[in-house]
């Protein structure tokens, strides 16, 4: 199943696609910097950059690693949704893969299907008309993110 990100609110993509990896499915998201956090720019930025200052004092190697790229961070947000710690939450994390961009060579190459634009899913359910919005690419780089 192959889900496109653009326009929808990350959270509801996120709780979507972790139902359906957990049922089973192989599911692969596309166009993930075009998806959407609601909310107001300066609150949005705000919270990312706190986030950014959490840190382990005695070894700052130890993390928590922040992700900065959109696929990264998406794929991130669906794990939270995801019972991360048991064996399915696991299995149904390996399920999923999150693309920026549609690469039409990387998933004919890995997963063996031909991808034409019919094939792409837009979830309407995930998407909802907001006026104070960022897309997830303006996020990633306004906390220091490089594509």
């Amino acid at each position: 199943m192959i889900v496109d990100a653009e326009g929808s609110i990350v959270g509801r993509l996120a709780s979507h696609v972790a139902k359906k990896a957990l049922s089973g499915e192989e599911i692969i998201v596309v166009n993930a910097e075009k998806a959407i956090i609601s909310g107001k720019k300066e609150m949005i930025l705000s919270e990312e950059r706190d986030k950014q200052d959490i840190r382990n004092l005695g070894n700052p190697r130890r993390g928590p690693f922040h992700q900065k790229r959109p696929d990264k961070y998406l794929r991130k947000t669906i794990r939270g949704m995801l019972p991360y710690k048991k064996t399915r939450g696991r299995e149904a994390y390996k399920r999923v893969m999150v693309y920026m961009g549609v690469p039409k060579e990387e998933i004919n190459k890995r997963y063996g299907l031909k991808v034409k634009d019919s094939d792409i899913i837009g979830l309407d359910g995930s998407k909802k008309r907001v006026r104070n919005q960022m897309t997830l690419g303006e996020v990633c780089k306004a906390v220091g993110g490089r594509w």
